[in-house]
């Protein structure tokens, strides 16, 4: 066994180079992908062995797989997908993707004020990403089943994020955000309601928190949603990154059937159905 630097202090890790890859190589008789949360970079370490020596899925990888590729294509009824973060564009993809097969999309965090404003709301100075205001019309005009909030808890122009001790207006309000003030998190209406389609899912995918959840006083639409999935009947699914990290917080990562390793290629699966790392290891000189 060797024990390498982190790879990507070389350019060639992430230019996927072939010199690089014979490097990696150099003396191995057999190469095991189980990193999940890189299989979705065309990276040298990832894609490069498997052109070359044996390869194979790890277990973890392997149970990443069997728990996320079912949810496109045969979810226990209703599949509820709930989704966050700061912008739509990073989760077009997934939501253009789930939107077909998931019964109800709930979309809090940051990236709910680009749908409030397709809704003709006002968001204030919340996060908004003006490019994408067509996009969001379209997909709820499309008579997908999603849900945006009713209500946003709302920081004001004195007050700064992260910092409770800086002062500033917290501010519960309805769809439609003052001048001046940022909505931070999903109400307390929205977030009960978000809970309610939750319980009542046969299967729950989660990805991408309600709010600012690191500053306390954003943070309830998040623990609700995350209790919710704590004692939900049906599958529970949380795709990594902060949804994971909110979770663990909270102190409910034992309470959830599967918390994915990889946020970005948990997405990128449902999405595609497919992830590089997947195709190198399907055709390693091992297969076929």
């Amino acid at each position: 066994m060797e024990l390498l630097e982190n790879l990507r202090f070389d350019a060639g890790e992430t230019s996927n180079d072939p010199a690089f890859v014979q490097r990696l190589i150099e003396g191995q008789d057999a190469y095991v992908l189980d990193a999940f949360g890189a299989a979705h970079r065309a990276h040298a370490s990832v894609v490069g062995p498997p052109q070359f020596l044996p390869s194979a899925a790890g277990r973890l990888l392997q149970r990443e797989v069997e728990v996320l590729l079912p949810l496109r294509t045969d979810p226990a009824r209703p599949f509820v997908v709930v989704l966050g973060g700061s912008k739509v564009s990073d989760k077009l993809g997934v939501i253009e993707a789930m939107a077909e097969v998931a019964d109800t999309m709930l979309i809090g965090g940051g990236m709910c004020f680009t749908f409030l404003a397709a809704a003709g709301h006002s968001v204030g100075d919340s996060l908004l990403e003006a490019d994408q205001i067509e996009t969001c019309a379209r997909l709820v005009n499309a008579g997908l089943n999603i849900v945006v909030p009713t209500d946003v808890v709302a920081l004001g122009p004195d007050g700064v994020i992260g910092d409770p001790s800086a002062g500033g207006e917290v501010l519960s309000c309805g769809g439609d955000v003052p001048d001046g003030f940022k909505g931070l998190d999903i109400g307390p209406g929205t977030a009960a309601d978000f809970a309610d389609h939750i319980a009542g899912a046969g299967t729950v995918f989660w990805n991408g928190p309600m709010g600012v959840f690191e500053d306390p006083r954003f943070a309830a639409g998040t623990r609700v949603v995350a209790g919710a999935l704590a004692s939900a009947r049906g599958f529970t699914v949380v795709g990594g990154g902060d949804s994971a990290a909110a979770v663990a917080s909270f102190g409910l990562a034992t309470d959830i059937d599967h918390i994915s390793t990889g946020g970005g290629a948990s997405l990128e699966l449902l999405e595609q159905g497919d992830l590089p790392g997947l195709q190198a290891l399907r055709n390693a000189p091992n297969v076929g």
